[in-house]
């Protein structure tokens, strides 16, 4: 397995996760990103495959909210993404914490590999866009 960059589909499983989405039908599409994401957030240690895919899976989802960025990188998915039901968006917040928490080997890699802060950095800004922060309102006029 190769890590090139900090980006969700920076590596070869990411970047497989997107090829069997370009293979996949609309209705499989949405099912292989609610699968890996349902099963990384409920883990107690992520696979060492489906880790990268979930990071994936929530950047995709990710990229339909306000905010969200596109994933048109060379590595994602060429096909178009259909409309992600809305409890993905729970799923992908859920599955993205479960990456960062310990144990995990994806975070343990990157803190390894001195490029930790640069990758949780990327794994925030997609729980951001999914979970935006709330500012705090004084009083409603």
């Amino acid at each position: 397995m190769g890590f090139w960059d900090v980006s969700p589909f920076g590596n070869d499983d990411a970047a497989d996760f997107a090829g069997d989405l370009d293979e996949a039908t609309v209705e499989a599409r949405v099912e292989l990103v609610g699968s890996v994401l349902e099963r990384v957030a409920h883990s107690t240690d992520p696979d060492i495959y489906d880790a990268p895919r979930a990071v994936a899976a929530a950047a995709l989802v990710a990229a339909q909210r306000l905010g969200g960025e596109p994933t048109d990188s060379g590595y994602g998915p060429r096909t178009p993404m259909p409309q992600f039901p809305g409890y993905l968006g729970r799923l992908a917040i859920d599955a993205l914490d479960r990456v960062i928490a310990t144990p995990s080997w994806l975070a343990d890699y990157w803190d390894v590999a001195s490029q930790g802060a640069e990758w949780r950095r990327t794994v925030a800004d997609l729980r951001n866009v999914l979970d935006p922060p709330q500012s705090e309102t004084l009083f409603d006029l």
